[in-house]
């Protein structure tokens, strides 16, 4: 793109206009996917200004005129933010997220806000503000979530490059879904700041692109210290240059892999999965990578109902945020957002989940302790076996039809342990 707008063929304006004609030709018309809340009505305003500042001086930024979108739980400005609520609807953060201010900084370009599963709860991408998002490669079916908006308009080329945040699968699971690449970061490495939350012990945010070039790219600009979300303290000292520095074409090279075997399913449902899969360990076999077996018994489904913290902290981290919003939000809690009923109905048995679940409780301890002790177990695999890294499918089946549940999802791993988590076709 920058090379492009060097060589005079193209302009910020221009790449905005031919992002908005997408938006409008199969977001709004066509398939109608569904994926996009709100537009950025200054859009076309910001390009030109953008165009001038890159005839007066050049690039402004890494990401300059670089159109990006974001899941509408990332506070913005001069735009609502309502993550995907009716309770929400027409909110107007005072100001932006740490992420957003860094795009901004950077030279890019709001360009749209993208439907999630509503508040980020679960992961087949329905709000009532919008409705069902759909997957670009199969109407028939669910973009994954809960940054589903955000992972089916990369896939339409709705813009170059998408954000989502993640608690349980929420960056991954998208991107699985909608042949995407998708980083789930360290918790500490992106700032929380201005983020509706779920889970601040498992909540992180990171890019959705369509190669591990730009998302690389997107995590230079997003990653960092930030004094507002004390966790970013751990990322200090640990940040290299470029991410981008660190990709190499014969990365793979003398490379050892864990494939976490426990985490394939076994059955004719997950046949697809299994191929997919496997046929990218043999690509990465032929890069020079030595595959190693592991037959470690770790079952995603015992993590989600067992380790994860999610609904326990929804409640409580929520109504930080909430309770820190403007006197013109509609609703201050979680128990406001049940009692006003401006909600999905496919949100509600959670939110009831939540509201007699709580931090710091017996329960609560005990799912921290068996995180740590995960952390060590993970630990102990890769260094038992000298891995590089593990892999295995983010779901062991394929994203489910629209009206369904997702299930079988193994996303978990990354959230409970905080570990970084990538997502790559």
């Amino acid at each position: 793109m920058h090379q492009s707008m060097k060589d005079g063929t193209l302009t910020c304006r221009k790449l905005v206009e031919e992002y908005l004609a997408r938006i409008d030709a199969y977001d709004r018309q066509g398939p109608k996917l569904n994926a996009v809340i709100y537009i950025n009505p200054k859009a076309l305003e910001e390009a030109e200004a953008l165009d001038q500042t890159f005839a007066a001086g050049g690039l402004s930024g890494p990401l300059h005129g670089i159109p990006v979108l974001l899941k509408d739980n990332v506070d913005t400005y001069d735009m609502p933010t309502t993550g995907g609520s009716l309770s929400l609807e027409g909110l107007v953060p005072e100001d932006d997220a740490y992420i957003t201010r860094k795009f901004r900084e950077s030279g890019a370009l709001i360009l749209a806000k993208t439907n999630l599963h509503e508040f980020a709860i679960w992961g087949e991408t329905i709000s009532s503000i919008l409705g069902q998002t759909l997957n670009p490669y199969d109407l028939t079916r669910t973009p994954g979530g809960s940054s589903g908006g955000t992972g089916a308009s990369i896939a339409g080329n709705f813009g170059m490059v998408g954000i989502g945040t993640d608690t349980i699968n929420s960056i991954r699971s998208p991107s699985s879904a909608n042949n995407l690449v998708g980083i789930r970061p360290t918790i500490g490495l992106v700032s929380r700041d201005g983020i509706i939350p779920y889970s601040f012990t498992q909540d992180t945010a990171g890019p959705i692109c369509r190669t591990v070039e730009d998302a690389v790219r997107v995590l230079d600009v997003i990653a960092g210290y930030d004094q507002a979300d004390d966790e970013t303290a751990w990322s200090i000292g640990r940040k290299p240059t470029s991410y981008g520095a660190c990709l190499k074409e014969d990365g793979l090279k003398e490379k050892r892999i864990g494939v976490l075997e426990s985490f394939f399913g076994i059955d004719v449902i997950h046949k697809d999965t299994n191929k997919a899969v496997k046929s990218s360990i043999e690509t990465m076999k032929d890069q020079g990578t030595t595959i190693v077996s592991l037959n470690e018994k770790i079952d995603s489904d015992y993590l989600v109902n067992e380790v994860s913290v999610h609904l326990h902290d929804l409640k409580d981290h929520l109504n930080v945020y909430l309770g820190a919003l403007q006197e013109q939000a509609s609703v201050h809690s979680v128990e406001e957002i049940l009692a006003s009923g401006k909600y999905h109905a496919g949100i509600e048995e959670n939110l009831k989940k939540a509201m007699v679940l709580s931090t710091g409780t017996p329960e609560y301890n005990k799912r921290l302790v068996e995180r740590n002790k995960l952390q060590t177990q993970v630990m102990k695999l890769i260094a038992d076996y000298q891995l590089d890294a593990l892999v295995y499918p983010h779901q062991k089946q394929l994203v489910c039809k629209v009206g369904g549940s997702q299930n079988e999802r193994n996303g978990v791993l990354g959230s409970v342990t905080g570990f970084p988590s990538i997502c790559v076709q």
